[in-house]
């Protein structure tokens, strides 16, 4: 089955709309698109201007996948892009500026969306943070995910930032703070690792820094890598190829005192039913930029007085 879609003023043939993506809730390829569609005006602001990362499922979660940084020849001159520079030559990144571009990606099997933490005009400065809480396994008492995302929200305003909350739509939480950019990845990287392991230190039987996972012993790791030159994290609201479908989603620090909240809780089939009854709890994100140089200062003070 396909069809013809006009978007942003461009037409799509999309096609195979009735192949399964995901066998164990029926949804198909058609479904994943009607989602991208849809979900496009809350999705957008936190994707344009960045360079993406696709993981493509051409075959939907059971099949072969792969990452594509590089884009192919064949996409349509109409879509955004960057040249970033890698070790030995240059990768030309998708850039996601309009729904017509998320939904070319999504009937390319680009099920899953990663993108950097800086824009294409600056592609050096980061204009935001993100902290991955990664958990050891799935099961884990999600008071514990809980209460270390509220003490990297609490270390994070007492440094003058305003951070912000998301699921990852798999098992852990990435907390966020838009940045004003001036500083580099490497510098931006080094501040939240003295976070990080600062909070490792005094809650040293719940945290960890440590990145091999065999000794990290039961313990949520507080990632910071994904605030590296040409690392991403997962973009808000963007799919999971998981079971069910997950989503992305950005939501209410006020939430994680109602209850317990499952990284997967939102998906495809219910996300909107959310969107619909709340305030988009990010929607002061890019109006709260904070200066990590004045952090990094207050750090250094608070560490003195320490």
């Amino acid at each position: 089955m396909s069809e013809t879609r006009t978007l942003d003023g461009h037409e799509i043939e999309v096609t195979h709309l009735d192949k399964v993506f995901f066998p164990d809730s029926g949804l198909t390829k058609g479904d994943i698109l009607d989602y991208y569609e849809r979900v496009a005006p809350h999705m957008l602001p936190h994707v344009k201007e960045r360079p993406m990362t696709m993981h493509r499922y051409p075959d939907g979660i059971n099949g072969d996948d792969f990452y594509q940084q590089n884009m192919p020849e064949y996409f349509p001159d109409w879509i955004a892009r960057v040249d970033v520079d890698k070790e030995g030559g240059k990768v030309t990144h998708v850039v996601c500026n309009d729904t017509a571009t998320l939904v070319y990606i999504a009937n390319q099997g680009g099920l899953v969306n990663h993108v950097w933490q800086s824009r294409r005009d600056r592609i050096q400065k980061p204009d935001r943070i993100v902290v991955d809480l990664d958990p050891p396994h799935d099961s884990i008492d999600t008071s514990a995910l809980r209460r270390a995302a509220l003490l990297l929200r609490d270390t994070l305003q007492e440094l003058g930032l305003t951070p912000f909350l998301s699921t990852t739509g798999s098992a852990g939480f990435h907390v966020y703070a838009p940045i004003r950019r001036g500083l580099d990845f490497g510098e931006v990287r080094e501040f939240l690792r003295e976070i990080v392991e600062g909070l490792a230190a005094t809650h040293e039987e719940e945290l960890t820094t440590e990145q091999r996972k065999q000794k990290r012993g039961g313990r949520i790791y507080l990632d910071v890598l994904r605030n590296s030159y040409s690392h991403t994290a997962v973009a808000p609201y963007s799919v999971r190829a998981k079971a069910g479908a997950p989503v992305a989603t950005p939501i209410a620090w006020e939430e994680l005192g109602q209850g317990p909240v499952e990284s997967n809780r939102y998906t495809v089939q219910n996300i909107f039913r959310r969107l619909g009854q709340r305030e988009d709890p990010w929607e002061d994100f890019e109006d709260s930029a904070g200066s990590v140089k004045s952090a990094r200062n207050k750090l250094k003070e608070k560490t003195s007085r320490e």
